[in-house]
C-alpha cells in the first residue's frame, strides 16, 4: 500500500496561508463565452481597454465585467457586476459576467479581510462601495479619453448607456472610445460622496434577469461535479464512522481485485481508492477492511447526554463563561425587576445536505497543484491544499465553479485536502474525489447543538429593563480559525451572531460557555441567529403576553430607537392583518423580528395543529435591507431561507451514539415535503441606506414565529428545535 503522510491529519488554515489564499488564477465562469474569449476577457487589456481589472471594454463594445463571489444560487453573479454597470453607465444588453479570478489582492472581499470567500451575508455589504467606486473610477477614465479624442472639456461631457455624449449632441461610445484610450499614469481619485444618490440609479433596485439562470436553465451550466479533464481518474475516500478517527490497520487486498482499480493510497484519516470511474471506486472501497483507532473525543457523545449537560450549565448561573455582550447592570436590573421571565431553549445539530456532494478535482505538475472546487472560499481551499498536501500557497492555482448548494458547507475544504494528497501522491494525473451523501452527513460540520438560557425583567409598567442570554455550544472559530478566536478573547463570532439586538434594552449581558466535544460544528445557513433568535423572540412574546400587550405593539415600543424595525413590523402587520384578520377555527398567527445581518425582517406566520405537529399554512414577511439591489431576487432568496428554516424548525435534526451519526442519507433524515410549504408572501422595503445582508434573513424569524403562534393556540411554550409535537 501506498501511505501519504502529512503533519496533520485535519489541516487548519495558517495566517499565511489565508492571507494569501488564492493567489492563482482561476478559469472563470462563462455563460456564452467560448474558453477563448474567456480566456481575452480575463487577461485586461486583451482586444479592447481595461480600465480597471473588474473591466474590460471590448472593441466591438461587448464589456466583461469580474464577479469576484461564488455563485451558489443567490444571484451574486449578477449583483455585483450591476453595481460596476451602475456606476459606469453601462448597457446591461452589452455585457457578459465571468468569474474574477481567485485574486485576493485584486478582488478581495474587506469584509473577509481581503480574502475571497463568500459566506456570513457579507457578500453585497463587502463588495457594494467598492465596486461601485471602480466602476465610477472607470466612468470618468471614459470621460477623460473621451474629452481628449473630442477636444473639449470633460465637464461638458455626460455619460448613458456605454456612451459619452456632449452637449452638442456629439458621442462617443464606449467601443469608440476604447480603439483610442489609455489608462492614464494617475487613476482618477474618486469617494463615496461622488457616488450616486438612489434617485439616480438605472440599474440597482431594478429587477434585471440573473445572468446564470439560462445555462442552469438548459443544463449547460458546469458545477465542480462536471469538470473533465484529459486522463482523469476518480477517487473516492473512506474515513471512520466517528469523526477524529484514524485507520490503524487496512486490508486492501479485495479492493484491489476489483477490475478498474488503479491505487489504493493511505491517508492520515483514511483510505482512497482511485479507479476510471467514480462507480469502481466507491466499489472498491466497499471492500476495503480498516481497523479504526478509538480515541477520539466524539466516541464518548450521546445526543441525550449533551442535550442534559449543556442544559444543566445554560442554567449555572455562577459558570460566567465568556462575556460576549456586557451592556450596562443586567444583573442589578435584573435583580430588581417588579417580574421576571425566565426560559431554557435547546437545538439540535443539523445537516448541509447539499445537492451537490462535496467535490474537488486536482492536478499536480511538479512542484505546482492547481485545483477546481465548487467552493466558497479559494483562501480556504488554498490554506487547505498547503496544510495538508505541503505545497507552497503560491504554487497553488484554485479554479472556482459554480455551487450546487453551499449554504456554509463549503466555506470549509476538507474535500480539497482529498484530492490533493491523491493527486500529489500520482502526479500529472487529474484526480476527482466525490463524496457519497453518506460521507457527506458523517463528517459534515455540523450546526452545532445549542443549549440556551435566559432571564428577561420588566418594570411596574411592564417595560424590559434588563436581559440576561446565555449560550452554550461547540465553537466554531476555535476550530476554524483559532487564533483569530484567540484574539477575540475567545469570543466565537458565528456561534453568538443574532445575539446582538436593536430593541431598546441598554441593560443586556450576554455569555459563552464553549464545548469541546470532537463533534465539528461549522457555518450553516444563518448559524447562530438560527437559534439565538428563536430564543430571544419566543421570550420576547411570552414577556408581552405576560404583561397584557399585544406582541406586536410590544416590539414596536421596543424599537422606538429604530424607525427602520419599527416600519418592517408595521408592515408584516398590515400585511397578514394582525389582530384583525379573521382566521379558520383552529388557527392563529405568531410574529417575529430579526436585525441580523444590517438587514430588519419582520414576519407573521399562520399555523394549525394537525394530529399534533405544526402546520404553517401562509408566511408574511416584510424586509427592508437598504439599497435592494434586485428586488425580486431579494424576494426570492427570503422565500428560500423560509422554506429552509421551516424544515430545519419541522424535522431536522443529527442524532449520534457513540459520537457515531444515526441519520447518514435522507431515508432517515427527514427534511421538507412539497405539502408542507406554505404560502409566502415578501414585501420589499428598499430605504436608502447601505445594504445589508439577504441571503439568510429569512430563517431567523420563521421558528420563533411558529412557537408564538402555538402558543397562541394551546398555551403551551415550545422551547426546542426542531419543534416537538404538541
Amino acid at each position: 500500500m501506498n501511505t501519504i503522510s502529512t503533519a496533520a491529519s485535519a489541516p487548519a488554515v495558517s495566517r499565511r496561508s489565508f492571507i494569501l489564499g488564492s493567489g492563482g488564477l482561476a478559469l472563470g465562469l462563462s455563460f456564452g463565452l467560448s474558453h477563448s474569449e474567456l480566456a481575452l476577457a480575463q487577461t485586461p487589456g486583451a482586444n479592447g481597454f481595461a480600465p480597471s481589472s473588474w473591466i474590460n471594454i471590448g472593441l466591438d463594445g461587448k464589456v466583461t465585467l469580474m464577479s469576484p463571489a461564488s455563485e451558489m444560487g443567490q444571484g451574486t453573479m449578477t449583483a455585483m457586476p450591476m453595481l460596476l454597470a451602475e456606476e459606469m453607465d453601462l448597457d446591461w444588453r452589452q455585457v457578459t459576467v465571468v468569474q474574477a479570478p481567485s485574486n485576493p489582492k485584486l478582488f478581495g472581499n474587506p469584509r473577509f479581510g481581503g480574502g475571497m470567500t463568500t459566506g456570513a451575508s457579507r457578500t453585497v455589504q463587502g463588495y457594494y462601495e467598492p465596486l461601485r467606486l471602480a466602476g465610477l473610477q472607470a466612468r470618468l477614465v471614459m470621460v477623460q479619453a473621451a474629452a481628449q479624442a473630442m477636444g473639449v472639456p470633460a465637464s461638458e461631457l455626460r455619460t448613458e448607456a456605454s456612451r459619452v455624449i456632449h452637449t452638442s449632441g456629439r458621442a462617443m461610445t464606449y467601443a469608440d472610445i476604447a480603439k483610442v484610450a489609455k489608462v492614464p499614469t494617475e487613476l482618477p481619485k474618486v469617494d463615496k460622496s461622488m457616488l450616486k444618490p438612489m434617485a439616480q440609479f438605472r440599474l440597482i433596485g431594478k429587477d434585471i434577469p440573473r445572468v446564470d439562470v439560462p445555462a442552469k436553465s438548459s443544463g449547460q451550466a458546469l458545477y465542480g461535479i462536471d469538470q473533465r479533464l484529459p486522463g482523469m481518474l476518480w477517487a473516492s475516500v473512506l474515513r471512520a464512522p466517528v469523526q477524529g478517527e484514524v485507520p490503524e490497520s487496512v486490508d486492501e487486498t479485495a479492493a484491489r481485485a476489483v477490475a478498474g482499480v488503479k491505487n489504493v493510497l493511505r491517508l492520515p484519516y483514511g483510505v482512497a481508492v482511485v479507479a476510471d470511474s467514480f462507480y469502481t471506486a466507491k466499489t472498491a472501497r466497499d471492500q476495503l477492511k480498516v481497523v479504526w483507532s478509538q480515541k477520539s473525543k466524539a466516541r464518548a457523545q450521546n445526543t441525550e447526554a449533551m442535550r442534559a449537560e449543556y442544559i444543566k450549565r445554560a442554567q449555572n448561573l455562577d459558570d460566567k463563561g465568556v462575556a460576549f455582550i456586557a451592556h450596562g447592570d443586567a444583573a442589578a436590573k435584573l435583580a430588581g425587576a417588579v417580574k421576571t421571565f425566565s426560559a431554557t431553549y435547546t437545538s439540535e445539530m443539523v445537516s448541509h445536505i447539499c445537492l451537490e456532494p462535496m467535490n474537488c478535482t486536482a492536478r499536480v505538475d511538479g512542484d505546482k497543484i492547481e485545483v477546481w472546487a465548487p467552493a466558497q472560499s479559494a483562501s480556504f481551499v488554498t490554506g487547505t491544499v498547503a496544510g495538508a498536501a505541503g505545497f507552497k500557497p503560491e504554487n497553488i492555482t484554485v479554479n472556482i465553479t459554480l455551487l450546487g448548494g453551499g449554504f456554509g458547507r463549503r466555506v470549509e475544504a476538507d474535500y480539497a485536502a482529498d484530492a490533493a494528497l491523491v493527486a500529489k501522491a500520482m502526479p500529472g494525473t487529474p484526480i476527482q474525489v466525490i463524496w457519497t451523501r453518506e460521507d457527506d452527513m458523517t463528517h459534515d460540520k455540523y450546526r452545532p447543538m445549542t443549549g440556551q438560557h435566559l432571564v428577561a425583567g420588566v418594570d411596574a409598567k411592564g417595560k424590559m429593563v434588563g436581559l440576561l442570554h446565555r449560550v452554550v455550544s461547540e465553537g466554531i472559530y476555535s476550530r476554524v480559525v483559532p487564533p483569530a478566536f484567540k484574539a477575540s478573547g475567545g469570543k466565537d463570532a458565528p456561534v453568538m451572531e443574532g445575539t446582538e439586538i436593536t430593541y431598546d434594552i441598554p441593560d443586556h449581558s450576554v455569555q459563552f460557555m464553549i464545548e469541546e466535544r470532537g463533534i465539528q460544528a461549522g457555518f450553516w445557513r444563518a448559524v447562530g441567529p438560527g437559534y439565538t433568535k428563536f430564543a430571544i423572540e419566543t421570550l420576547i412574546d411570552e414577556v408581552a403576553r405576560g404583561v397584557g400587550a399585544d406582541p406586536l405593539a410590544y416590539r414596536v415600543d421596543l424599537l422606538n430607537k429604530n424607525p427602520r424595525g419599527q416600519a418592517v413590523l408595521k408592515a408584516v402587520g398590515d400585511m397578514s392583518r394582525w389582530g384583525k384578520a379573521k382566521l379558520p377555527k383552529g388557527h392563529a398567527l405568531g410574529l417575529a423580528y430579526s436585525d441580523a445581518w444590517n438587514t430588519y425582517c419582520g414576519m407573521v406566520v399562520q399555523v394549525s395543529i394537525e394530529k399534533g405537529r405544526p402546520k404553517v399554512h401562509k408566511v408574511w414577511s416584510a424586509v427592508d435591507c437598504g439599497h435592494a439591489l434586485q428586488p425580486q431576487n431579494v424576494q426570492a432568496q427570503i422565500e428560500g431561507s423560509v422554506i429552509f428554516g421551516l424544515s430545519a424548525a419541522l424535522h431536522e435534526r443529527m442524532d449520534f451514539k457513540a459520537g457515531e451519526p444515526q441519520q447518514v442519507n435522507l431515508n432517515t433524515y427527514q427534511v421538507l415535503r412539497a405539502n408542507e410549504t406554505p404560502e409566502v408572501f415578501v414585501k420589499v422595503m428598499p430605504t436608502d441606506n447601505h445594504p445589508g445582508g439577504i441571503g439568510e434573513v429569512g430563517l431567523p424569524p420563521l421558528a420563533p414565529a411558529m412557537a408564538n403562534a402555538i402558543a397562541s393556540l394551546n398555551g403551551k411554550r415550545l422551547r426546542a428545535l426542531p419543534l416537538p409535537s404538541v
